[in-house]
């Protein structure tokens, strides 16, 4: 499963974003280090699901009138706070927990309302552009660290005949979630001395922070948007590539309501709809929301998820059937199962996410939509409908 981590500084909220994104309940308190341990939960990417070309909605449960919701793993890792390379606010263990993360959502408080450490402080008062590089230069820095550390081993292993330096590296990097092919990309993107002996610190520093941008993808989130001065947004996206407006506070409480069945909203809509009653307070809250919706189109919450899974990961959603008429499985269940897979995926690739059995018996696939054998190059692409034929 597609892993993302939320990372930043105490009190940004990135537990409200969690539980309003996994509807996981977690402690969420302002003052610093309400998480300690990391929270693990399940949340939804959101695209269009093929049964809207049907004459009737799929069978699934993670679709809802043609909302076709796909689950991805969502960690809510402890606020990070300057010095967390060397262990400062048990910074290493924070840092660790983000290794198998496959993106990363930096969760920042546009609002300027909370210093470095994530203490309370006057709306504005704090610059939220300090928080944009500041996840990047604790893992750059806490990856070099790592590498230095392991730095002998490599110099030892050196020294014989069969030594292969990108082997090397990806043995030790294996444990932070780094592959061969992003090492040797890495390592042909930096100059480098070829005795590892001569290497210095800036040279793992530049390696340790090649790793990072491409193990570690991060997009910006700018979340208490509904709080932050007028300028924040502006002068957050000309620092970072990928910025989203958000209101986590605001999605957690559209989750909540329509739990309570007082409106109908699901997650990535622009509006909602009241169906229940309510009392003065809760409407003055709920139409502080829609303004902050009306302005930036959603919460922001699925936007970030998604823009981190389709936009960062590039990834496509698939939809593997066998009966390539229906659009069913076995049991009759239309589009039961939604995969994710890396752009560029073939046929045999969705038949190895299928099962590994699946995969092995692979014979061919064919394109439910136009009932036609595909060759085993074939591109997969958003929204496929697609049956494996298997021995298996």
């Amino acid at each position: 499963m597609v892993s993302i981590a939320l990372a930043g500084k105490p009190n940004a909220g990135k537990s409200t974003f969690f539980e309003a994104a996994t509807r996981a309940e977690v402690d969420v308190a302002n003052y610093p280090f309400t998480t300690i341990d990391p929270n693990h939960g399940v949340a939804y990417t959101r695209t269009t699901c093929p049964c809207t070309e049907r004459d009737r909605r799929c069978d699934a449960e993670d679709c809802r009138d043609g909302k076709r919701f796909v689950p991805v793993e969502m960690i809510d890792v402890a606020g990070l706070v300057p010095g967390a390379h060397e262990g400062r606010g048990l910074g290493n263990q924070f840092l660790d927990a983000l290794t198998n993360a496959d993106v990363i959502l930096n969760v920042v408080d546009a609002s300027g309302a909370t210093n470095a450490e994530g203490e309370p402080v006057e709306v504005g008062s704090h610059d939220p552009l300090e928080e944009v590089g500041f996840i990047e230069r604790e893992l750059d820095l806490w990856m070099a660290g790592i590498i230095g550390r392991n730095w002998e081993g490599v110099e030892r292993q050196s020294r014989s005949p069969d030594f292969d330096l990108e082997v090397v590296l990806t043995d030790m990097l294996t444990g932070l979630g780094v592959t061969e092919a992003e090492v040797t990309a890495c390592l042909r993107s930096i100059e480098y001395p070829s005795d590892p002996i001569q290497w210095d610190d800036d040279i793992r520093q530049a390696l340790a922070t090649k790793l990072r941008e491409s193990s570690k993808p991060i997009v910006v989130v700018a979340n208490k948007i509904d709080q932050a001065p007028d300028s924040a947004l502006e002068r957050l996206e000309a620092e970072a590539d990928v910025v989203i407006p958000t209101t986590a506070a605001g999605e957690l409480a559209l989750r909540r309501g329509a739990d309570a069945g007082i409106l109908e909203y699901d997650p990535g809509d622009g509006d909602f709809e009241l169906t229940g009653d309510l009392s003065n307070e809760q409407a003055r809250g709920l139409e502080q929301i829609r303004s902050v919706m009306d302005q930036y189109g959603e919460t922001g919450i699925q936007r970030s998820i998604n823009t981190a899974v389709y936009d960062v990961l590039d990834l496509i959603t698939v939809y593997p059937v066998e009966n390539e008429t229906r659009w069913t499985d076995g049991s009759g269940t239309m589009l039961p199962d939604a995969l994710l897979l890396p752009r560029g995926s073939t046929p045999p690739d969705l038949a190895y996410a299928v099962h590994t059995d699946i995969g092995e018996g692979y014979l061919h696939a064919v394109n439910a939509r136009t009932r036609r054998d595909i060759g085993d190059a074939y591109e997969l692409e958003e929204g496929d409908v697609i049956k494996i034929v298997s021995t298996n």
